[in-house]
């Protein structure tokens, strides 16, 4: 970078403070082959340089991003769809809506434990929660804002959303308020700011998936993970507060979830979803849009 170095430092109506900034960013990126010729160009350049590089801070693009209403609901549903992405190369990561503190067993505090566990059995690239009140989270104004601030922090092609309807009435819940969010996501006039109060830039995800949680409903796809089936169930018993464990000692009540028949019924539900295209196990998905194709190579083809 090449400056006038007779340009003198004027009073600008910015402190001190901000002025060595700027001063010790022209020396870092002096050499870096632009050329600016006075101190007031330089002010210029730094401003944009500066609100770049603070918005990119705390941007992650992913290309798949799982949006659970509790910590454990992704394990459970898509970790299997997650890692295979990841073994291909692609950026994942998952968004827990709620601590989970109303679980009948343990505590949010050790929830929070199994979840940065089960992250990196995963090998998730981030994991964040946005703490809504288990149970009492809302389709208002508020949580949308909030899950839309993730979205475009994270700005997936592709959501992976909790079911639209099912036994537990915040999955459904969170399907819905997931839809929302990613739709107005989309558009330029709903405003929102990162945490360091940077505007964000809008973003849309091209396909929300929702996977498919206690209660059965025909998939419009399934996905094949036998690869890192293995995996998906070490993710799942990393909750062992929640799942069956024989480690586990807290003295709590036993629980629709926490018994050895649960596990097993996950691991046939795999089962049957991976008989449907001729493999030992996947994950059902369901579609509200239609999925487009440019290759029958996409398709697993095998003798069912």
């Amino acid at each position: 970078m090449i400056f006038n170095r007779g340009a003198k430092l004027r009073k600008c109506g910015k402190c001190k403070k901000e002025i060595r900034g700027w001063v010790a960013g022209r020396d870092a990126v002096r050499d870096s082959g632009f050329g600016i010729r006075d101190i007031d160009q330089f002010v210029s350049f730094f401003s944009v340089f500066r609100t770049y590089f603070a918005a990119s801070k705390h941007t992650m693009k992913l290309d798949i991003l799982a949006i659970a209403a509790h910590p454990d609901d992704v394990e459970l549903c898509c970790s299997g769809t997650l890692m295979m992405e990841k073994l291909q190369g692609k950026k994942i990561g998952v968004v827990d809506l709620t601590r989970g503190e109303l679980g009948t067993r343990g505590t949010a505090e050790l929830r929070k434990e199994e979840a940065v566990a089960a992250a990196a059995i995963m090998q998730l690239d981030v994991r964040e929660n946005l703490s809504m009140a288990d149970g009492f989270f809302q389709i208002d104004e508020q949580h949308k804002r909030l899950l839309v601030r993730s979205i475009r922090k994270f700005r997936p092609d592709i959501v992976l959303a909790s079911a639209l309807a099912d036994r537990h009435p915040d999955h459904g819940r969170a399907g819905r308020l997931i839809e929302d969010a990613c739709f107005l996501s989309g558009l330029k006039k709903v405003e929102s700011v990162d945490s360091d109060g940077i505007q964000q830039e809008s973003w849309r995800p091209k396909y929300i998936f929702h996977y498919i949680q206690d209660r059965y409903y025909p998939p419009s796809f399934v996905y094949d993970i036998t690869p890192v089936f293995e995996r998906k169930i070490e993710s799942i018993k990393a909750y062992s507060s929640q799942f069956y464990s024989a480690t586990y000692q807290a003295n709590e009540p036993q629980t629709y979830i926490s018994t050895p028949e649960f596990l097993d019924s996950i691991i046939g539900r795999h089962q049957m979803f991976g008989k449907m295209i001729g493999v030992a196990y996947a994950e059902g998905f369901i579609t509200e849009k239609m999925i487009g194709v440019r290759s029958m190579d996409a398709f697993v083809q095998l003798d069912t």
